[in-house]
């Protein structure tokens, strides 16, 4: 009953990683629908950038938890991030928190950036979860198409849904495409058109990032209910 009591109110905890320690905050979805969805920042970000919070927000209106964090390093008001294995035990330390305070039905991992990318190694190494929630995921750095970060989205198992930009600097189009013909698992990519690493779209697009927010969330919801199936 406790547990259930939480899901309802959501809350801040503190999650112990290693030796050290982070925050992350819960927050339930609208008609607590059981689905939580743990969602990390990108590099430059935190668990409180705009960016961050707007997205989970308009998750929550449809139905599914949030679980927003910081990276250790971001803890510590720091800009530079942390090795990968170090982004990936944050990311698990918060994961077994949110198993612990609220016992989800469905349990999806994800995030901006670099922690969608730090999520989809989790992934890649059989991290259990229902599924995997990428937003501009950062196939390369910007200018450099060769230095692809690839080599592990094969090993992934789990359905994804991935959405990028086509102007995002740090996905060229063509290249994700190439990428997704060595992958195995059921993946979809969502081009937004027009939109940015941050899914901004300018004037002429005849949108405005709201709609693209609500679009993306109303994507998202319809793929979570898929899963469930």
């Amino acid at each position: 009953m406790a547990t259930r009591e939480r899901q309802r109110t959501g809350g801040e905890w503190r999650v112990r990683v290693g030796s050290e320690e982070t925050s992350a905050i819960f927050e339930p979805g609208a008609g607590n629908d059981d689905k939580v969805f743990v969602f990390a920042h990108g590099a430059g970000g935190n668990m409180n950038d705009r960016s961050v919070v707007s997205t989970a927000r308009a998750l929550q209106e449809r139905g599914i938890g949030t679980v927003r964090f910081n990276f250790l390093y971001k803890e510590k008001k720091s800009g530079r991030p942390d090795p990968m294995p170090k982004l990936k035990d944050a990311f698990s330390a918060v994961v077994a928190r949110a198993r612990e305070e609220v016992s989800p039905r469905m349990l999806i991992i994800g995030g901006r950036s670099m922690g969608g990318r730090a999520a989809s190694m989790l992934a890649a190494d059989q991290f259990e979860c229902a599924g995997l929630l990428l937003l501009a995921y950062p196939l390369h750095p910007p200018g450099k198409p060769d230095q692809l970060r690839d080599a592990h989205l094969p090993s992934i198992t789990v359905p994804v849904l991935c959405f990028n930009g086509t102007r995002d600097p740090f996905c060229t189009p063509a290249l994700m495409e190439e990428v997704l013909k060595r992958v195995k698992t059921k993946w979809e990519m969502v081009w937004v058109e027009g939109a940015d690493h941050s899914f901004h779209v300018s004037k002429s697009s005849g949108k405005t990032d709201g709609e693209v927010l609500s679009e993306m969330a109303d994507r998202i919801r319809d793929w979570t209910s898929s899963l469930g199936a």
